[in-house]
This record gives structure tokens, sequence and C-alpha cells, in this order.
């Protein structure tokens, strides 16, 4: 019969061989002998007494007994049942949107939280029996009563329970088909009454659209069009002028209300352009951000969804069809296609729709007469004659855009104004013969929702985002990278202490975010995507904050942020010192901001006899105010002045972090009654002892490391027990290299740490 190895502790070895109590105090996740002096005395804060005097006296704090409520269940697996006539049945199949009826309740379990779906059209007793029967579930499945259960409504959803879906497809039908159908049906019953109606089915057009924000007017505007590796300049009076089976690179340079010089850089992808012009037309407009440094917004943008910004900056902005590139004629001479590109001498028809500054972009559309439309205007150019064909139900403000679109494709022209109903042979005969054709307004694609902000992480490839709810500008840490979903338009987000390597990938981080949000969001696979600098966020980006420009000017990590923003003042960016004598420095400024924020611990010794008091122990608090400003000045200087010396990339290696100081305190507590020396994060351990102590060992496998292991390794840092691993194995832990671990923030490296049992 074998039996199991009991491994100790080295402290505990002697245990119980000598007469009387023994006492081991915990240093570092190490047990050590308290020695006899010290039995019977409590450490604590020298005005720990008075503390307790406001609660009577000092008294033990009794454990808390433990009880099955305590247990914190894990996340499984999703399983999917249907709720009828109280009765539960599992559903077997691939968890899909199209599973969950609007007549039925659905319970959905993941172990740590329950979901219970009420479809619109059940009856209230079907709603009270699924809530009886989840209670009668949980009692059934042994779970805590705390166990989390949220009912969801039909088309209501939140983002994690479509997360458990395999997809789950979001229909963008509006209700104007709908209305004008009521509309409609009104109209007939009007007319049966004798009521004269006319008029009455017109779709008035809005005038007092509500205007997004927009860059400022009066700047420079660049376009380029891309033909292969190759780009080409356009002319002032081609601006504007675009083409389907084209890509083009914008740049728009303009001064915002802060008199700062900004840039808007996009790339424009047309719905017919080939592959290799999309790829230079990235490649190109990289070059001209690189070139920038990284000051503009960068956006990628596909024909059809224009976003409000870019539209703008073109006055007008018209789609034409075909392409100029040799990539796209040689596209259509391979397919044995039809050449439809713009020519000004041939015949071209095109629609007039949106008038506002942010929404008036023109399409050319098939020149037949299916292609009108009652509710806009048109302008048909035949050869060398020039019509603007309005509809009965435009409004004033399209026929007056008609006219500046005709005078922008072809300046100086004769222009015949056409009426719906009073149309000429001519113009009849220029786009192949009267048909019939809609007077309906088309439904709108713009869906307005509620903007999201997530924070995410790559793990093999595979892109996780968590959601931050009531989000603010403090949200956006300047270690981090964020995605600002707002439906409309995704943007990434980087902060100034992101790796330029980390930057690169912004662009690949927010298309997946997008396959991702197609799926369970049911946003366009072609929203613009953009790229933000920490810094130089556009107007269109800070309308979705409570956006304050002076903490946006604000240099230095977090933590100085906060400094500077907690004792109002502002860190010089621009420190033009050596830095030489750094960790010098650093902790003569450490040891001042911890003597102002706690004055009384200047008077503490090692030594426990009592001292005298010393003057400055007796002098007014009416000092510590202005010794508090300039100590946390020295800091902020300090830092700021090692930050510029010292790249984030120089922490290429755990060990050399390890030996460095930690900046950050770990606790408010420590910051308002710790030492200088305390503020510092415990030295690592030495590869020579850690060799030492382990047969010349220096890295461990993960079952050894882990907080819990059976057979704990000996003579390491247990504050940093990953870095014994190999770097295999840490790839395989943490789905990361060791580089790309170090380069994230520190709260985000103890977190994996948590969830890797190695913290």
């Amino acid at each position: 019969m074998s039996t199991a190895k009991v491994v100790l502790e080295p402290a505990f070895q002697g245990a119980g061989h000598k007469p009387g109590t023994e006492i081991w105090r915990i240093e570092d996740f190490k047990p050590v002998a308290l020695p006899k002096s010290d039995d019977g005395k409590l450490q604590a804060e020298s005005d720990s007494g008075e503390f307790w005097v406001l609660f009577g006296g000092f008294a033990p704090i009794g454990k808390k007994a433990i009880s099955d409520d305590d247990v914190v269940l894990e996340t499984t697996s999703p399983k999917l049942f249907s709720i009828s006539n109280g009765q539960l049945k599992l559903e077997d199949a691939v968890l899909t949107k199209s599973i969950l009826e609007n007549t039925k309740c659905f319970l959905l379990d993941c172990g740590a939280e329950l979901f219970v779906w009420v479809g619109r059209v059940t009856q209230v007793e079907d709603r009270k029996a699924a809530s009886a029967a989840v209670e009668k579930y949980i009692i059934k499945e042994n779970r805590p009563k705390t166990t989390r259960i949220t009912q969801v409504i039909q088309g209501y959803e939140n983002h994690t329970f479509k997360s458990k879906f395999e997809s789950w497809p979001v229909s963008n039908t509006s209700g104007s088909a709908s209305t004008e159908e009521g509309r409609g049906k009104v109209t007939a019953l009007l007319k049966q009454k004798g009521v004269d109606v006319k008029g009455i089915s017109k779709t008035s057009v809005p005038v007092n659209d509500e205007v997004p924000p927009l860059l400022d007017g009066g700047g420079k505007l660049e376009v380029w069009c891309i033909d292969g590796s190759a780009k080409t300049a356009l002319p002032k009076e081609e601006l504007g002028k675009f083409y389907s089976g084209d890509c083009y690179v914008v740049l728009y340079t303009y001064h915002s209300a802060e008199k700062k010089e900004e840039f808007y850089l996009a790339y424009w992808i047309g719905k017919n352009s080939v592959q290799e012009d999309q790829e230079a037309a990235f490649q190109i407009a990289n070059t001209t951000f690189n070139s920038l440094k990284g000051r503009p917004v960068q956006g990628r943008i596909y024909q059809g969804k224009e976003p409000p910004q870019f539209v703008a900056i073109f006055q007008p902005m018209v789609i034409l069809k075909g392409g100029t590139s040799s990539g796209y004629k040689k596209f259509v001479e391979e397919k044995g296609l039809k050449d439809e590109t713009y020519c000004s001498d041939g015949t071209a028809l095109i629609q007039i729709s949106g008038t506002a500054v942010h929404n008036n972009k023109t399409l050319q559309v098939d020149a037949v007469a299916t292609s009108l439309s009652s509710t806009d205007c048109f302008v048909l150019q035949a050869k060398n004659s020039m019509f603007i064909w309005n509809g009965n139900a435009s409004s004033f403000e399209q026929q007056q855009w008609a006219a500046k679109v005709a005078e922008f494709l072809k300046t100086g022209v004769a222009v015949k104004h056409c009426k719906e109903g009073t149309e000429s042979s001519i113009f009849w005969s220029s786009i192949g013969g009267k048909q019939s054709y809609t007077n309906r307004n088309a439904a709108p694609d713009v869906v307005i929702r509620e903007p999201h902000l997530y924070t995410f992480s790559l793990r093999n490839g595979k892109l996780e985002v968590t959601e931050i709810f009531n989000f603010s500008q403090d949200d956006l840490l300047t270690e981090d990278m964020m995605i600002l979903d707002t439906h409309c338009e995704v943007f990434v987000w980087m902060g100034q202490c992101v790796e330029t390597k980390e930057k690169q990938k912004a662009f690949d981080i927010g298309q997946k975010y997008v396959q991702h949000a197609v799926a369970f969001e049911g946003i366009s696979p072609d929203v613009p995507l953009y790229k933000v600098n920490e810094g130089n966020e556009p107007c269109f980006f800070r309308t979705y904050f409570s956006w304050d420009s002076a903490r946006s000017v604000i240099h230095g990590n977090s933590f100085e942020k906060k400094l500077s923003v907690l004792f109002g003042m502002r860190s010089e960016g621009g420190n033009k010192g050596s830095g030489d004598g750094g960790p010098t420095q650093r902790a003569s400024a450490l040891a001042a901001l911890s003597s102002a924020l706690n004055p009384s611990s200047q008077g503490k010794q090692s030594d426990e006899k009592p001292t005298k008091p010393s003057s400055t122990q007796t002098q007014s608090h009416s000092g510590q105010g202005s010794q508090r400003a300039a100590a946390v000045a020295a800091l902020s200087n300090v830092l700021t002045a090692e930050g510029s010396h010292s790249p984030r990339h120089s922490r290429s290696s755990p060990t050399a972090d390890a030996d460095k100081t930690e900046l950050v305190p770990t606790s408010p507590h420590q910051l308002e009654t710790g030492t200088a020396e305390d503020v510092r994060t415990e030295p690592d351990v030495s590869q020579e002892q850690t060799a030492k102590e382990n047969g010349g060992q220096t890295t461990f496998s993960y079952e050894r490391l882990i907080s819990k292991s059976t057979d704990p390794v000996s003579g390491i840092n247990n504050k940093r027990r990953e870095t014994y691993l190999v770097d295999s194995e840490f790839e395989t832990v943490f789905g990361m290299t060791k580089e790309e671990f170090y380069e994230q923030p520190r709260w985000k490296q103890e977190l994996q740490k948590k969830k890797a049992d190695l913290f």
C-alpha cells in the first residue's frame, strides 16, 4: 500500500517538537518564524488606538462561515431549454437566433449565469410559469440562491446573451414601408369620402435635418487616384468625381477651433475596384499617415457607406460608373464585360437625393426610365444635351442642387428643365422609352443606436472584447487601445504609450471586430473604419464623450495624468533634461511626496523607544498643501524626464523589468501612509540564488509554479512566477509571447496572472 508524501515548508519542519506556542508571520507568501521576544505584540500604525476608540475598543473579528451560496460557479457551454406549460425541454440543435420563437419563453443556462428569454407575443401566464420553472430548475441543479438570473425581452438582447449563439443576424428593415402603406390606405379612405387628397401622398423631405459634427471648412483638399502602385493627383476641377472601378486617397488639412492644424486622411474603395488597387490605396494611405507623424485620423471607406464628414468636404460629390485605372480596364476586358465608364459626351443619368451638406452625394444610375423616382430629381446627360427632371414629390432644394451638379459635370452647357408629366419625346428616347417607375422614397439604411466602448485582447488570433458601460473620457487609458462602435462607424483608439508595432495592427484589429459585430450587432461589413491616435481625436470622435480638451493635452502615463488632474497641474511633456541620476531624483521625489502626504511619519524611528517630538511635528498644517504640491511637481518632472529617455520597448525581458523601481503605488493606503521605500516593489530573487536552491535549474513547469501546486518551487520570487516559464509554455498559458505580455499595462498583466493562478 503506497502512502503519499507530504511536503512541508522548511519553516514547518520542526513544528511540534518544542513545548509552547509557535507563531509564524507570512512574508512574501512564505512563513517566517516569529521571535519569542515579539510574542503577544500586535504591529500596527501609531494612530491605530484612536481608530479602535471609535468602535469602543479592539475586538477580534469573527470569520464568516462559508456556505453554499459563497461558491463561485464556472461558466459552462450554454444549454438552451424551451419552456412550455412550465416544463423545460432541452434544445439539441446548434444555437441560432431562428430557434427562439416569439410565442415562447426560453432558458439559456451558462453555468455562472442564467438568461430567461421572453418572446414578444407571449401571454402573462406563460411568463409567470417560466419564472416558476426557472426557480425549480435552480433547486433541482443545486445552484446557489445567489445565482444571477437575467431576463431578456425579444428585440432587446444584450451583447452577452447574443454572444452565446453561433450567429445573430440583425434585421435592418425599417418601418418606412409600412408607413407608406398606411398613408396610402388613409388616402384611399379620404377619396371615398369625397375629400380632395391632392398632394397628401407626397412625402416631404425634411429640411431641418440634424447635422452631425463636421470638419471645419476652408481647408486644403488633396485627392489621388490609384493605379497599381502609382498615384495621380486630381486637378481642382475633378475633385468630387469618383469612379466605382477606382480607389482614391483623400487628405484634408484644416484648422480646428483650437487653431490647431489637423488632418483627415482616408482611402475610398469603389465597389467595382480590383484587389490590386485596394491594397495599393491602403499602403499609400499608410505611407502618408507615417509621413505626418501619425497625426491624421485615418479611415477606410467603402462606396455606398461614406460618412457625413467625408461627403461634406466635397461639394458636390458624384459617384460615376466605370473606372480609369489599368487594373479595372484589364479586368473588364478579361471578363468580356461592357465598359460603362462615364464620359462627358455620352449618355448618363444622375440621381439627386440628399441636399444637406453632409448627405448631398449623387449617384450615376442606369439610363433607363425605371431608374426614375417621383421623390427625387435627375440630371440626364444625352450627348450634347442636358436635362433636369424634377419629380412631383421632389423638394426645391433638390432642384437647386441638380442645377449645381449639371454645371459641375459640363460647365457652361444649356440645361433644359422638365417636370414629371411634361417630358418631351427627346427625353424619353434618350433613356430607352417611357416606362413605369416608383413614386416612393427608398427606405433609409441608417439605424440609430447607442455607442459602445470596448477593451479587447487577442488570444491565438481570436479577438475577445469586453464592454465598458457608462464610459467617459477617463476610460481612454494612454497605455491601451480601445474600440468605439457607433454602429455607423468603428474607431480604433490608440493611446500614446502603446507600442508602435501594436499601432500598426489597428486596422487588422478593427477588421476582426467588424467581422464579429456583423454577426452579433448587425452592422454593415462595409462600415467606415477609423484609427485615431491619442491627442489627435477629431470632432466626430469627441462628440461621443463629455470631452475636456485640457485633459487631452496632458502628457505622461495614466498615473501622471491622474496626479495632474488631482492637483490641478500640467505635466511638462517637453522636459529637456538629460535624465541622469533618475533613480536618485525619483527616490527623493517619492520621499518628499510621502513626507508631504503624511507628515506624522517623519517622527517614526526604527527604535521602539519614545522620542521627543521634533519641531516640524508641532508646526501648523498650513504648509502641507504647498509641500504636497511641490512634491508632486518634483515627482511628475522626474517621471516625465525618465519616460522620455526610457522607451517602453526597452522592457524586452522580465528580468530587467523586475530590477526597476515601480512608480505606481499598489494602493491609496501606500501613497498616504507609506514611505518612499514602501512604494518600491520588492527586488527580484537573483538567478544564481534560484539555481543554487534548485540544482542549477532556472526554469520550471507550469504545474510547479502555480500558487496551488502540490510540488512548489523554492527560491523564486513568488510575485513573478511567470518569469520562470519556458517561452513555449508561456505562450501556451497566456496566448502571447513574453515581450507582448510585458508591453501590456501592469493591471492587465496582473489580471491575466490571476486567471492563470500565477499571482
